[in-house]
């Protein structure tokens, strides 16, 4: 319609009224792609917001697994340089004592990590909508970090453990892992992370069977040489989480401190 106003008013020679046409076609367009562009800048600010609460609650829980795993590893070796130290020599532990501490020094934890929102932003290229750098930076850092892979790997994998279970009988491992091992807890229950693994016990086990089962262990000549190495790997990984990368745990801190 204006344009058949314009091009009349060309013939006509209307030079004023063609000016004041063409402004209000100019500004038309100017408003429809601004208009435009405040509705996609609204939308990326929805987005964003979006994905931030979002990365921020998965964050929240990776803090909480981050000091279970700390509290977790230290005692798994704990139990480790209890157990050592009877073996060596250098602690006196009883039978029943020495099982124990020898089979909790197994043990290692594997979880799922909680981290579709970061896998979403990255396999979409839209990791730019978290626009807190910090927030960022510690999410890319910490999701990219292969400490946690290796204390899995090292833990499944931990020759001790594979010593330790062919030393002793299947129905003395079982009577292990129900009277003395890991306690469960909720996630996210910070009250709860320590004394899952590290708390008094009994076996149930018949005395004799305590008995063969300690002389096993020491009398395995692997049993220490592995052992060795299995507290050799646990001070490296809590070295790694607690000291290496001790800004990723620090910012993980914050972030859990800021309630949403």
């Amino acid at each position: 319609m204006i344009w058949r106003r314009i091009g009349e008013n060309l013939k006509k020679q209307h030079w004023a009224t063609i000016g004041v046409e063409l402004v209000i076609v100019v500004l038309g367009v100017f408003i429809g792609m601004q208009a435009s562009n405040w509705n996609q800048e609204r939308a990326t600010d929805q987005q964003s917001e979006a994905f931030t609460a979002r990365l921020k609650a998965d964050l929240r829980e990776e803090d909480w697994a981050y000091q279970f795993l700390i509290a977790y590893n230290r005692e798994v070796l704990a139990n480790a340089n209890r157990a050592v130290n009877a073996l060596e020599g250098k602690a006196t532990l009883s039978d029943e004592a020495l099982l124990v501490s020898a089979y909790r020094a197994t043990q290692y934890k594997q979880r799922a990590r909680r981290r579709s929102t970061y896998d979403e932003l990255i396999s979409t290229g839209a990791i730019g909508l978290i626009r807190e750098q910090t927030l960022r930076d510690t999410a890319m850092r910490l999701y990219n970090a292969p400490m946690f892979d290796n204390l899995v790997r090292e833990g499944m994998q931990s020759r001790y453990r594979g010593a330790f279970r062919m030393s002793l009988s299947n129905g003395t491992q079982r009577a292990l892992g129900k009277h003395c091992g890991d306690h469960n807890i909720r996630t996210g229950d910070y009250s709860a992370i320590h004394g899952i693994l590290d708390y008094p016990c009994s076996t149930g086990l018949a005395e004799q069977d305590i008995t063969q089962s300690a002389k096993a262990l020491r009398t395995n000549p692997n049993i220490v040489p592995y052992l060795r190495l299995r507290i050799a790997d646990l001070e490296t990984r809590l070295v790694d989480m607690t000291g290496n990368n001790r800004d990723i745990m620090e910012h993980l801190r914050a972030i859990a401190a800021k309630k949403p």
